[in-house]
């Protein structure tokens, strides 16, 4: 499956009897907008709560550190989610927060029919999905047939020693003043891991929000990796979430997976590890 599902694919879908949909919005409030209004049928899955093993010190694994895989294939059952399901998640924010790290996670899941709807809640509604509110009601089943991640994770350690290697290539996708240390809006410390490349999320995307064309995606990328192998670029952000927005743009673009640093600078720039600030060259 295609990662990135346009609205009017999605609405031609809409009796297949294997669609999942998934609400990944996040924010205040998040599952009473939920109830207020979601894609007919969506089901609701929590960042914070689902998508997350939150520990008491972000120091160990950032602020959004995966959950144990056996407790997420719990979830996917609950969810109704089977190998044979087609999922499409989706958010308010361009596919650039949860509805990306939602993907990332069921396909490292092993689970390949997995999308994230172009332009989220607001382009589906556009095209004349219809809406519902209140609880939608799942088909439970047997957890996901997944012992083990099965996407390529990097760790602190393996980051530090890599990230001034011109052989490999650390991405960080925040925007570029969080990147230069000249804001820092959620963590305690400002700037970026030395030797980090900073290309924002944002450019995978035009100015209507949607993702660029794949063969564009693919220029960008094709060009920004050089001759590295996957195995040798590492992409990070906040706390693992927007990564995968990337690491979304990369796969639709048709290009090997890199790793995905999910501490990121959530969990960097709590451990009294350098600290680099400005633009790098």
């Amino acid at each position: 499956m295609i990662p990135v599902i346009k609205p009017q694919e999605l609405k031609n879908l809409q009796q297949n009897e294997n669609l999942v949909l998934i609400d990944v919005r996040t924010g205040p409030d998040i599952a009473a907008q939920y109830e207020a209004r979601h894609l007919q049928g969506a089901l609701f899955a929590d960042l914070e709560t689902d998508l997350a093993h939150k520990k008491s010190d972000a120091a160990n694994g950032g602020r959004h550190p995966l959950p144990d895989i056996t407790i997420f294939a719990q979830f996917l059952g609950k969810l109704g989610i089977g190998p044979e399901s087609m999922v499409v998640a989706y958010d308010d924010k361009s596919g650039a927060n949860a509805a990306a790290r939602f993907w990332w996670m069921l396909k490292a899941a092993g689970h390949e029919n997995v999308a994230v709807l172009d332009g989220g809640l607001a382009a589906a509604v556009a095209v004349g999905y219809p809406t519902n509110n209140g609880p939608e009601t799942p088909t439970p089943r047997s957890p996901y047939p997944v012992s083990s991640w099965q996407l390529p994770l990097a760790t602190i350690e393996e980051v530090e020693h890599v990230a001034q290697d011109a052989d490999f290539l650390v991405i960080d996708v925040r925007d570029a003043a969080r990147y230069r240390g000249e804001v820092e809006p959620i963590d305690l410390i400002a700037g970026h891991i030395p030797g980090a490349r900073n290309i924002p999320f944002t450019n995978n995307l035009d100015p209507e929000g949607f993702y660029l064309p794949a063969d564009e995606l693919k220029q960008k990328y094709t060009a920004a990796l050089g001759s590295r192998s996957a195995e040798h670029v590492m992409v990070h952000c906040g706390s693992g979430v927007t990564a995968c927005h990337t690491l979304l743009a990369i796969d639709y673009a048709g290009l090997p997976m890199p790793k995905l640093y999910v501490g990121s600078w959530s969990e960097w720039s709590r451990t009294a590890r350098p600290i680099g600030t400005g633009a790098e060259a």
